[in-house]
């Protein structure tokens, strides 16, 4: 909220040298990204019915319910890996079927439970992306997005030597290169023991901290969302039933 001042001076026998008027404007911005009774049914199964929430730039939202509750169907459905049956959802105020979906998943990032990377080195799998689109990142850009994901160092290592927790990190910077508005973040530790758990944990607070990045995290463990996000949602049979501060809901 900010208050600006503003001088009003009149003539000097008619109206008192200065008027003073104060105005109170709000710092209030659009969502990044907004869902709209979001819905998708397979056949007679609801997977996740009239859904709706919506995601400030630089807000990490935490996803949290039972197995089964549609944590995941809901991640995959905003950047269209599923189509919803009902609903939509707005990127920057654009309805996302507006863009292709190439270029929707760019904007926003999926990170997977478990690593898919590409044969070759861990520089090949970050240019990935950039190449795509006909550019190029510098080797100065490759060690900033490795430093990131506390990986320095790690360009020219063939990804097939890295250990699991590397891997993800890896997967991680690969996601980055692409320089997306919000990174997706499904069960990304779920696969790992706790010491590649707590480093990749580090590794997205590392880049909350320096990139301001937006990101909504699937998880089923509520002491990762405690630590990681400030807001969460929960679901259950696909549906919302608390959304607000993470420590309000999750020990509601």
């Amino acid at each position: 909220m900010y208050t600006f001042v503003f001088f009003v001076v009149g003539e000097l026998g008619a109206l008192p040298r200065a008027w003073r008027i104060a105005v109170t404007l709000s710092s209030t911005s659009d969502p990044i990204l907004r869902t709209e009774h979001l819905g998708r049914k397979v056949k007679e199964k609801v997977l996740v019915e009239d859904v709706a929430f919506e995601v400030q730039t630089g807000e990490v939202l935490a996803i949290v319910g039972p197995s089964g509750s549609g944590k995941s169907s809901l991640l995959r459905l905003l950047n269209r890996l599923d189509e919803p049956t009902s609903g939509t959802v707005y990127v920057e105020g654009i309805d996302y079927r507006q863009t292709s979906p190439r270029e929707l998943r760019r904007k926003l990032g999926l990170v997977t439970q478990r690593p898919y990377l590409f044969p070759g080195t861990v520089e090949q799998n970050l240019q990935f992306g950039p190449q795509q689109r006909g550019e190029s990142l510098s080797p100065d850009a490759i060690e900033q997005l490795l430093g990131l994901v506390g990986l320095k160092g790690y360009a020219n290592r063939n990804v097939a030597n890295l250990s699991g927790g590397e891997a993800q990190r890896v997967s991680l910077a690969r996601t980055l290169a692409n320089s997306p508005l919000v990174l997706l973040l499904d069960e990304p530790t779920s696969a790992l023991d706790d010491t590649s758990k707590l480093e990749v944990e580090s590794s997205i607070q590392r880049i909350v901290r320096d990139q301001r990045t937006t990101c909504i995290l699937v998880t089923h463990d509520t002491a990762q969302a405690a630590r990681l996000a400030e807001r969460a949602l929960v679901l259950e049979a696909g549906r919302v039933v608390r959304d607000g501060p993470v420590r309000e809901v999750l020990h509601a």
